[in-house]
Formats: structure tokens, sequence, C-alpha cells
């Protein structure tokens, strides 16, 4: 009888192993893997916010796919094991620079149903009811990122089938738990409970505990219909009536035609030199672009590198420009296809050498008299990745559901959790988002319509090579952290490692509060504090994923990737 046993545990013990594909990997299995923090590498680099999800793309890469292929193989991963950020109900941004020197800036961002009203978060008194925006099925946009995956597949080289391949396996059978997703899953457990109207695979009795294995074989299912049936194995068929069943039940908006109608669409990237270097990122809905310009243009004339890194002269004169271009975001931003929006204003010279006059290096601004700028008339959850190729193919994705698990609504009998991106619209003009982001009728919501992302994924060229790939989650923190990263590199001359893990800063205008990072030197903080600002700690601001180029040796770049110490980052090369 216990040989019988034995043999049978053996059997569901192999059953359950990954394919070999798997094995042949460092760390290999998703009952047994590490963290890397940082790797080196000379064919391809993948970094993403968990390990499962970089080694899937890492296996792309030797199979042969480019940094496309393996960028939406890794998502489609960290929509398994990563719950709160990765996702199939949600949105995001691609930037890529292709080997072919082309530059890609691909929107697959939410947009609001066709059912959805300027005023439908208001009360019968004009009050916000931020719940309802934030949480349950009434806070979903339409999702975008299945459309944004298929829609990249113009760029990739292997068949979809392979890239999704090994997202169905982790959520067909399983993987282990890290420790911070136990206590994410047990903090949340209330949250799951009372907004969904079946039990998700993230609730269970007792506590989940690291190396607890969940298994979700209704997202594994869903998976397959997209698999076998692409695009409209989501936005059609067997899931768009499980979305629809679901928006039925709870008082959602979604309906068959939000879904069916839904298109990625590829933009113009934005493309503007900096110092020896050319940065590639992401026009509107992406508010995070035209804030990176404006904050590396208020600075480019200035010396930083003679401040040094985070000095009081340095992080005060970075917290003004970041205060300004948040200033004119409020006023200012929101999707073009709707409003329009004085792009070339905002980021020219004279407008932005106008911000900087009431600029004082003595004493801190104030966000009550620094406004948006005079314009004249015109002729927190999100995660990203990182990916790089031998052939030069380099790829920026940030993805998001907006909070940690977005609405907390799961689709009932399709496994996947809804976004609550109605909330990154203006609810009411003036009133803070959940972020503490203020804007006004430029965002204001209509049927169809975008809403305004600080997601800001970003590529750094030299020499019109990849330089820095870089991105991370963080709601209005995504824009200031990648500006510094930015800086940290090329301004200062940080190493790869201390750009990513040092501690960072952020304001953004609203509240006038300058945030500090645990870590964050005390004597600069201190002379911060004498010059009238007033600062708010905090643990942690982003989660930043970085590669960086180093110049070619015997005719192969050295790629160095760093995935961001403040959580289970994992950098994966070869």
């Amino acid at each position: 009888m216990k040989h019988t046993i034995a043999v049978i545990f053996l059997f569901v013990l192999i059953s359950f192993l990954p394919p070999s594909s798997w094995a042949q990997q460092k760390n290999s299995t998703p009952f047994n893997y590490t963290i890397n923090k940082r790797v080196n590498a000379s064919k391809g680099v993948v970094v993403s916010a968990h390990p499962l999800a970089s080694q899937a793309g890492l296996l792309i890469l030797q199979k042969g796919g480019n940094a496309v292929d393996a960028a939406i193989a890794t998502q489609l991963a960290l929509a398994v094991v990563y719950p709160g950020a990765g996702n199939l109900g949600g949105g995001g941004f691609m930037v890529a620079h292709l080997a072919n020197k082309k530059n890609i800036a691909l929107d697959y961002r939410e947009t609001a149903p066709a059912a959805a009203s300027k005023d439908m978060y208001l009360d019968s008194a004009g009050n916000v009811q931020t719940n309802l925006s934030l949480d349950g099925h009434l806070a979903a946009g339409v999702p975008g990122t299945v459309a944004g995956l298929f829609t990249s597949m113009k760029y990739a080289k292997l068949p979809f089938s392979t890239l999704i391949e090994s997202a169905i396996r982790l959520a067909e059978r399983g993987f282990a738990i890290t420790s911070s997703q136990a206590k994410s899953f047990n903090s949340t457990k209330e949250d799951f409970v009372k907004f969904n109207t079946s039990k998700p695979a993230f609730v269970k009795e007792q506590h989940w505990n690291e190396g607890d294995t969940l298994i979700q074989i209704d997202l594994a299912n869903t998976l397959k219909r997209i698999r076998d049936l692409g695009q409209k194995g989501f936005y059609e068929g067997e899931t768009a009536r499980l979305i629809v069943a679901e928006m039925q039940k709870g008082g959602g908006i979604i309906s068959y035609d939000d879904l069916k109608n839904y298109k990625a669409k590829e933009r113009t990237a934005i493309v503007f030199p900096y110092k020896n270097t050319t940065v590639v990122t992401m026009p509107l809905p992406s508010s995070g672009g035209i804030i990176i310009q404006q904050m590396l243009g208020m600075i480019e004339h200035r010396d930083l590198t003679a401040m040094k890194f985070q000095t009081t002269a340095a992080v005060q004169l970075m917290t003004e420009v970041e205060r300004r271009a948040f200033a004119d975001r409020a006023e200012f931003l929101g999707d073009e296809d709707f409003v329009k929006v004085p792009v070339k204003t905002l980021v020219s010279k004279a407008y932005l050498d106008e911000r900087m006059k009431s600029f004082s290096a003595s004493r801190a601004g104030k966000s009550d008299s620094i406004k948006g700028g005079i314009i004249p008339k015109e002729s927190l959850q999100t995660t990203h990745l990182s990916v790089i190729d031998n052939n030069g193919n380099a790829v920026s994705v940030t993805t998001t559901l907006n909070n940690s698990y977005g609405s907390k609504t799961l689709v009932s009998g399709a496994g996947f959790l809804l976004n609550d991106e109605m909330d990154d619209f203006s609810v009411k003009p003036g009133v803070p988002n959940m972020y503490g982001a203020v804007g006004n009728e430029a965002n204001a919501i209509a049927p169809g319509k975008r809403m305004l992302s600080s997601m800001t994924p970003t590529i750094v060229l030299k020499d019109d090579q990849p330089f820095v790939v870089a991105g991370t989650p963080g709601g209005t923190t995504i824009p200031t952290s990648v500006f510094q990263t930015i800086v940290n590199i090329v301004d200062f001359g940080l190493s790869t490692d201390d750009a990513v893990n040092k501690p960072k800063f952020h304001h953004q205008w609203l509240p006038d509060e300058l945030y500090i990072e645990t870590g964050f030197p005390e004597n600069v903080a201190k002379e911060l504090e004498a010059m009238g600002y007033k600062l708010k700690h905090i643990a942690a601001i982003g989660r930043t994923e970085v590669i960086k180029v180093s110049p070619a040796k015997a005719g192969k770049p050295k790629f160095e990737g760093v995935a961001d110490n403040r959580g289970d980052d994992d950098a994966e090369g070869w």
C-alpha cells in the first residue's frame, strides 16, 4: 500500500512538472525558483516584476524569438504569476526601438464604456463617490491588453501559440507564491470576498504562506481561448459573454459592443535629444512622456554633474521642475483623440525657459502660486518589463490594472481581474484621484475616451543604438522615477544598480509635499525643510526595471539588467 501511494505521488508530481524547456533555464521550475537582482549577458536580457515571467521571456529569446516576442510572453506570464498588476483585464503601453531603427509607440490603454458619462461618479449633490470609481464592477474601463498583444505581433517572429505556452502552463499547473504575494493575498481577502460574485482563486479559508501553490484553471481556459481564437477569443465569444454577464451581475456597464469595438492604436513616439543621448518615450494618453520631456528640458542647460547626486542643490532643482511639469499635467493634458492639447508649446524651449523664471535655488516654490503655464494659441498598481535582444531590438512595456488588483473584481468563469482605470479620469475637475493627481475638463469622462495615464515606458539611445531601457510602476511617481533614472545615469554617472536602487524623491504639484524614500540622506532632508519644503517619508517609490548597454567588445554588446530591490523583481539573461 505504501508503495502504491508513493507511485501515485510520484506520478502526480511528474505530471505537474513543467516541460523540459523550463528545466533548461537557471533557477528552473515554477515550484523552485530564485530571484536574480542583476545579470550580465551578451545575447539578451529580460527584467520584470516576477522571476517566472522573466524566465518565460528569456525562454522565448532562447527559442529564436526577438525582444517583442519575449515582451509578449513576459506580459502573458505576468497575467498569471503577478495578478496584482499583470493582467488580461487592464491595459498598457509599449515603446520599442527596432533593429531597423524604427521607433514604436503602441497604445492599448483602457477606454470608457459607451454607457459612461461625465458625472457618473457624482451623487445627487455633486459629491464624488470615489468608492464607485475604485472598487467593483462600475470602476472598470474596457480592457486593452489582449488587443495590444496581438497588435504588437506584427513585429514578432514566433507564433502566438508558442508565446502563450508558458502562461497557460503556469495557470493550469500552478506555481509557488512568494512571501510578499502570500501577505498581499491575505491582506486583500476581505475585498476579494466583498467585490466578487464568485470565489476568486486568490481566496482560501486558511492563510496563504510562502511556497503555497496557486492554480488558476479558469484563467488557463481563457488563455487557451485566446491561443486558439486570437483576439476574438477575448473580445468576442465565450470570454466576452463571461465579461458581460459579470457586468450584469454587479452593476457594471461594459457591453458586447464595447469589447468588440476596442482597438489598440499605434501612436507616434515622442523622440527628443537630451545631452549626448536621444530619448524615446510614450505620447498621450501617457502624461509621462510629455512630463519627462518637460523636466529634462528644464534642466538640460544646468550643470547637474557639478551639483552631484542627491545634494540639496540637485534635489531642489529637480523637485521644482517636477512641480512645474505636474502643474501643466493637471491643466492641459488629456486624450488627444478628444481634446486639443498644446503639446508643441508645452515642450518648447521658450515655454520651459519661461516656466523656470520663477525658480529660486534658495527657497521652496509654492504650488498655490505656481499653476499651469500660460499657453498662447497654437498654429499605484502597475508593472513594467524591459527586454533587449542581440539584434538591436529593445522593448519597454508598462501595463496596469491601476490600483493593486484593480477593481478587486474577477470575471466569474474567466479567472482574470478587471481594472479600475475609470478613476484615472477627472471624475470632477479639481478633485484628486487615488494618487492625488488632479485634472480638469481635458481629462473628463467621455464614451470611448482613454483616461490619462502616468505610465512611461522609455528607451534612451546613444549613437542611434539602445543605451538604456527603463520603466516602473508607481502611479504618479512613474514619470519622476524614470526622470531620475535617466539623470542618475546620464548626468551623475551612477552605476545601473545605484540608478535603480538608491532612494528616490517625488513632487507632483498637489499635494504640495516632497515625498522622500526610506534611506534618503538625512542632512539633505533637513536642509530642504529649512528651505520651506514639507517632507513626507514613504517606504518605497516604484520598482524600476533597467537594462543598460555597454560598448561592444569583440563585436558583442554587453547587457546589464537590474531588477529593483523593492519587490520580487527579477533579471534574466544569456
